[in-house]
């Protein structure tokens, strides 16, 4: 999964203010590739209430919807 807050439909939104993604990316710099193992771990702690959700809510294919 290629992680991208440009690419994600929720970007300026209210979802975004509780998004574990800002807290990845300001340690890391642009899109980052997260493997299905770190996203599982991801989801586990957010069900434990220990981070925010990931958030990221990929927009549609602007190529695909303009042909």
């Amino acid at each position: 999964m290629i992680v991208d807050c440009q690419e994600c439909a929720m970007e300026h939104t209210a979802a975004c203010d509780d998004c574990i993604v800002p807290v990845l990316l300001h340690q890391l710099a642009g899109p980052f590739e997260l493997a299905d193992e770190e996203r599982q771990a991801l989801d586990h702690l957010s069900e434990a209430g220990l981070v925010a959700p990931l958030r990221l809510v990929p927009r549609l294919d602007r190529n695909a919807a303009a042909g």
